[in-house]
Parts: structure tokens; sequence; C-alpha cells
């Protein structure tokens, strides 16, 4: 069962844990689960993904009950017009806090603007040697995307050198060995934690709320976290 966060007539979010996707994929062709079937399933009726998140990231993720809401909330989403805050897990130790205004290029080519603002909330140091330091360094960081580009938290991090543990793709190969090799960990730890934005039908502010999942919180322990 999807964890649901926030419901009302119009409106329904769910908590999605890490590894599944929004919904079908031609880059995930193999994959027969999505959130967008299992919470249609769940609910009984039919719902409409008004954003995405990644697969590997976990959070919330908002749905609309009816075609219009949806073209309404993704031009708030198109519009920069919704709050976002992320948590994440970083290689390194972040500064306190910091601006990235780095453009990232499309897969046509073009280069977008794209800004994210980022403030630490937590450093650690394991006794845990890794290449040619004694010890391995980590950062909590709260992240606030002030625009939406595809893989944009995961592509600014690895720009300003302290990328997202457990992000294949874009992050440092040797780190997400070490968490695999030690810890068991394969999950990119990265966490949609918050949404605000002015609802659709009544223009009140709505915030949403997800809760951290089991493995982000695992690796909070570890780091001996709060």
């Amino acid at each position: 069962m999807l964890e649901i966060i926030f419901r009302d007539e119009h409106l329904i979010a769910i908590n999605k844990p890490h590894d599944l996707l929004v919904h079908r994929s031609n880059i995930a062709a193999e994959v027969e689960v999505f959130a967008l079937q299992l919470l249609r399933d769940q609910v009984g009726q039919k719902v409409y993904p008004v954003h995405r998140i990644d697969r590997k990231t976990g959070g919330v993720l908002l749905f609309a009950f009816e075609k219009a809401i949806e073209v309404e909330m993704q031009k708030q989403f198109a519009d920069n017009l919704v709050s976002k805050k992320y948590l994440a897990i970083l290689r390194g130790h972040t500064a306190d806090s910091g601006e990235i205004d780095y453009p990232l290029r499309k897969e046509n080519g073009t280069l977008q603007d794209a800004f994210t603002a980022y403030h630490t909330l937590k450093r650690a140091e394991l006794d845990v040697p890794f290449g040619k330091h004694a010890t391995s360094r980590y950062s909590l960081v709260k992240a606030t995307p002030k625009t939406g580009r595809m893989h944009q938290l995961r592509k600014h991090f690895a720009h300003i050198f302290h990328p997202i543990i457990g992000d294949r793709t874009h992050g440092c190969n040797k780190q997400n060995k070490l968490f695999k090799e030690e810890w068991e960990m394969t999950t990119m730890l990265l966490h949609a934690s918050r949404l605000t934005f002015s609802h659709p039908v009544n223009e009140e502010l709505i915030t949403i709320e997800a809760p951290l999942q089991p493995e982000f919180i695992r690796v909070m322990e570890l780091m001996g976290w709060d």
C-alpha cells in the first residue's frame, strides 16, 4: 500500500518509495509496477500525475483526480510557482549554505537556466578509510531548486563536487561502491520532503510534507544524525 499524505476531492499526494517509477517509460521497459497504477488501484479511481520525481528519489508525489486540475497544477510547476524542498546526503563537507547558478543542457542540446539554493543541516566524519583519506566525510543538506530541470539537483551537486550518495548517473562510483559493500545500501539518498502551492480550486496555500523513507533513516542513523 502506498502511503497517502494528502487528499481532498481534487488532489492526492503519496510518499513515493525510492526506486518506484511514476509511470510507464521507454527507458525502463522491463518495469511492470508504477506509482500511477498502484495509486489508481488503491483508491479505485483514475489519477493524473501533475509533476515527476526521479525513480530513485523518494518523497512527495502529487496527483490530480481530474484532467483540468492536472493541467492547472502543471502550469504552476512550469511557472515556478510551486515551492519544493529536498533533503540529500552528499559526499564531503559542504559549506554552511550556497547557491548553484549553473545552466543545464536538455537532450536536444539547448541550455536552460537552472538555480538551486542549499543549507547544510548536519555533517559527519566516519572512521572508514576512503581512497587517500583516513576517514569519510558526508553532509545532510536541505535543497531548494528554484527551477525544475531534469536531474537538476543531481547535476548541480555533482557540479560543486559534492555528489548525492547513491546517484549512479551523476554521482561518485567509488562512494556508491563503498556504501554497497560496507552497508548494503544502493538507494539514492535524495528525498522530496515538501511541496507548497496554491490550491487550484480554492486558492488556499497548501503544504504537503513527506516523512523520510526507511533507507534514508538508516543512513541518518549510521551518520549519528537525529
